[in-house]
C-alpha cells in the first residue's frame, strides 16, 4: 500500500509532465494500492477547474483505500509536530498529519515535496521520492 500525496497526484494529473510519475500512479491504480486521507482528498477535489471535473476526481479517488482521521491519528501527528520542532524543524501541518497517516498505517509516501524527505529523515517515515525528478524537469 502506498499513500500518495498531493504533490505527485498533482504532477501525475497533467498532461505530458513526466511520464515516469504518471507511469508509477498508473501501475498504483492497477493494482488497487492506493492510499488517501482527508487532506489529501480535499486538496485534490478542491482543485477542481470544472464540476466534472470535481465529480471525475471524486469518483476515482472513493475507490481508493481510505485512511480515517482519528482521534489517535490527530494525537500522534501532534506528537510528530512537537518532536520536529524540539529538533528545530518546522514543517506545515497538513503535511504532518499526511506523514503521521503515512507511519500509522505503516506505509510509503510516495511525493514530491521536500517537507515529507525532511520528516523522513528525522523518523520511521518511509518515503519514494521524486522531489529531484521533479527539479531536474523544472530546471
Amino acid at each position: 500500500m502506498m499513500l500518495i500525496d498531493t504533490s505527485v497526484w498533482l504532477f501525475a494529473l497533467k498532461k505530458n509532465f513526466h511520464p515516469v510519475i504518471k507511469e508509477k500512479v498508473e501501475l498504483l491504480l492497477v493494482e488497487n494500492d492506493i492510499a488517501i486521507n482527508g487532506i489529501i482528498k480535499l486538496e485534490i477535489l478542491g482543485g477542481a477547474k470544472t464540476e466534472e471535473e470535481y465529480k471525475k476526481l471524486k469518483n476515482r479517488l472513493d475507490t481508493l483505500c481510505y485512511i480515517e482521521s482519528t482521534k489517535s491519528l490527530w494525537d500522534f501527528s501532534s506528537r510528530l509536530a512537537f518532536d520536529l520542532r524540539k529538533k528545530g524543524i518546522v514543517i506545515p501541518y497538513t503535511d504532518i498529519f499526511i506523514a503521521a497517516s503515512a507511519l500509522k498505517e505503516n506505509t510509503i509516501l510516495l511525493h514530491a515535496d521536500s517537507h515529507f524527505d525532511l520528516i523522513a529523515t528525522h523518523s520511521a517515515l518511509k518515503v519514494e521520492s521524486f522531489v529531484s525528478l521533479i527539479s531536474q524537469k523544472l530546471s
